[in-house]
């Protein structure tokens, strides 16, 4: 019994894909808690740009590494990320739960899961379910999800952290959303009104062109991943979800992403998920997360 590996549960994907909403689906139906693997949500502040999930969104779900690192230039190295993941995953497991890891970051996912020093695959089984989300569809999400970060106070917040020359290169101000509006908050700040709107339009461009950028990128370490290195991505397609609106979508989600995630996970933890067992859990499991925070707020979680 003594060699028997802990069980890892990776959520993994494109950014604005709906890995934050997944992992939330199932810790609410396995006993689990969630650690975050995004670097730079690791660090405090600037909630909105770095789209950290809200206590709401989080369904009472005890969630980890989010907002840890209080200096906003402090650079988190590879092997600091490894030390606070697998530090989260021995607090979580020591208490009988379930560690599910979410996030984008997958530079760093690697080099914990292939670090030959720590010995990591040795130590723990893991399971890795990746949202798919064809991309044309997933540009189309983002640009409209930029929109609204917007609306939702994205430049009031970076402006709060603006500070003339400051490097973008280190910590926080890493993060798409902070030096594009460098030359806007410079304008602004300088009193030159003539093209101050034109910066900001540009900038919200820049943000949007950016993280599509970034989505493209993490597509294709994801192909590498699998089809280089040989990680077992257990794929679930997210398309259908973000073509369609309201209900529909939300229905969707549950079908096509959910349902088959815990179906995944339980064969993963070799439980018996009879079809029975599983229309039962899902009642008093995934979909309690539904009522938890309402219908509405749950759709627009999936980003539709």
């Amino acid at each position: 019994m003594g060699d028997k590996k802990h069980k890892v549960v990776f959520v993994m994907g494109c950014t604005a894909s709906g890995k934050s909403k997944l992992s939330v689906n199932l810790a609410a139906y396995f006993p689990s808690e969630i650690i975050n693997s995004d670097k730079i949500q690791f660090y405090k502040g600037l909630d909105i740009i770095t789209n950290k999930i809200t206590d709401s969104e989080r369904c009472g779900i005890p969630h980890h590494l989010l907002g840890v690192i209080e200096d906003p230039e402090a650079d988190l190295t590879v092997d600091d990320y490894c030390r606070y993941v697998e530090g989260s995953i021995y607090e979580i497991i020591g208490r009988g739960r379930l560690p599910i890891i979410v996030g984008g970051s997958n530079n760093y996912i690697e080099a914990l899961i292939e670090n030959p020093n720590t010995n990591f695959r040795s130590r723990f089984d893991c399971c890795f379910i990746w949202v798919v989300v064809l991309l044309p569809v997933l540009y189309k999400y983002i640009a409209k999800r930029v929109d609204q970060m917007v609306e939702g106070g994205l430049v009031d917040e970076a402006r709060e952290m603006f500070v003339p020359n400051a490097d973008y290169s280190r910590g926080i101000r890493r993060a798409i959303g902070a030096p594009e509006l460098d030359k806007y908050f410079k304008a602004e700040k300088n009193g030159e009104q003539l093209y101050k709107d034109d910066l900001l339009k540009l900038a919200i461009q820049e943000i949007k062109d950016n993280t599509c950028k970034l989505a493209l990128c993490q597509f294709q370490k994801l192909h590498r991943l699998r089809d280089e290195l040989g990680w077992k991505l257990h794929q679930v397609d997210a398309t259908a979800v973000f073509e369609k609106s309201g209900e529909e979508a939300a229905n969707e989600w549950m079908n096509a992403i959910a349902k088959p995630s815990i179906a995944i996970v339980g064969d993963f933890l070799e439980e018996n998920w009879s079809k029975t067992n599983m229309k039962k859990r899902m009642r008093i499991g995934v979909l309690s997360a539904l009522v938890a925070v309402g219908v509405g707020l749950m759709v627009n979680w999936i980003g539709v």
